[in-house]
């Protein structure tokens, strides 16, 4: 049987790069800086062509695929998310890293049909490191197999995406946050488990991509140990917004 899904995933990995090259480019140039919700919440004219570049790529060869995008829902965009095949963009999850040139940022992609986790690409950039995750089919960085780590500890460089991401390398055991959104997890959230890693909500329940908050770690009793320990926040959810 023809797997439906693959083209989407290497059409993915190649968008990836393209956005990646456009960060690269960026980095060189002076930055025009914008605060949407906070002071701590910036965006970048760089993220605005960036997520346009990705969506009117993927439309034109998806139409009737839908969408969510981190700077079009900042734009006003509702979040809608159906059981229809879905792509989850942040077209630089990392934006203060970026603003900052701290090399910690990435184009992170996913895509969900009958809302669970099909594939995910992150492309850290500046590391010039490209991670894929395949449900059922594993977790790569740069083509070599991805597996968790057997300790158990945190560690955090600043981007939702690539802290997961080295769950799934080993290079972290753990990682939790609250607040964040779908666009951040999507993409990376497979990679960890297809690692052999574990999701989890903070409050030791199944995962849920809109509740905007995840536990990732290595292995389940590391996940619940965290759960445990943890004071929820309450958050609106995404497909509340």
């Amino acid at each position: 049987m023809a797997d439906p899904w693959q083209e989407c995933m290497d059409y993915a990995v190649i968008l990836a790069r393209q956005a990646g090259e456009m960060i690269r480019e960026a980095l060189k140039n002076k930055m025009d800086v914008m605060i949407k919700s906070s002071p701590a919440d910036l965006v970048t004219v760089t993220d605005q062509k960036v997520e346009k570049m990705l969506m009117s790529s993927i439309k034109e060869k998806y139409p009737y695929h839908s969408f969510i995008g981190e700077e079009s829902v900042a734009a006003g965009e509702k979040t809608v998310f159906t059981e229809q095949p879905t792509w989850i963009i942040d077209p630089i999850d990392g934006t203060t890293n970026f603003v900052h040139r701290f090399p910690f940022v990435a184009v992170s992609i996913g895509f969900v049909v009958n809302k669970e986790m099909e594939f995910g690409v992150v492309y850290s950039c500046v590391e010039d490191k490209m991670y894929t995750g395949r449900k059922g089919k594993g977790a790569f960085c740069n083509g070599q197999k991805l597996r968790v780590s057997q300790q158990e500890g945190i560690r955090s460089v600043g981007t939702a995406a690539v802290n997961m991401c080295l769950v799934a390398t080993g290079g972290a055991d753990a990682y939790y946050e609250m607040g964040i959104h779908c666009w951040d997890m999507a993409g990376a959230g497979i990679i960890v488990i297809e690692a052999g890693g574990v999701l989890l909500d903070v409050t030791g329940g199944p995962f849920d991509l809109m509740s905007r908050r995840i536990i990732a770690a290595s292995n389940i009793a590391l996940a619940e140990r965290i759960a445990k320990e943890l004071e929820i926040i309450p958050l609106q959810r995404d497909d509340e917004s």
